[in-house]
């Protein structure tokens, strides 16, 4: 079964188009992949964690900032597909 990433977002911090960005950014890099990615307007104030199935791969509290596309790329890489080459997402 092919995994699916969820993203989980602050609708009241008005995060819901940087999920979608990088939702998109995913989907489009990870065409093959993955399953779905899913936006989960959160009840928790100020939360922003992405899930590769239920293993946490990103949390804005813990790491102090939202992810730049390349980072996630790569950490979702390394959870679903470690050999796979990102091609400029590498460098």
């Amino acid at each position: 079964m092919k995994p699916t990433i969820t993203i989980e977002y602050c609708p009241k911090c008005g995060w819901l188009l940087r999920a979608a960005w990088i939702a998109q950014e995913l989907l489009t890099t990870f065409t093959e992949e993955v399953f779905a990615v899913q936006l989960i307007p959160s009840e928790v104030g100020g939360r922003y964690t992405i899930k590769v199935n239920d293993t946490l791969i990103w949390d804005r509290k813990r790491e102090g900032h939202f992810p730049e596309p390349k980072e996630i790329k790569q950490k979702v890489r390394d959870e679903i597909a470690p050999d796979r080459n990102l091609g400029h997402s590498d460098r």
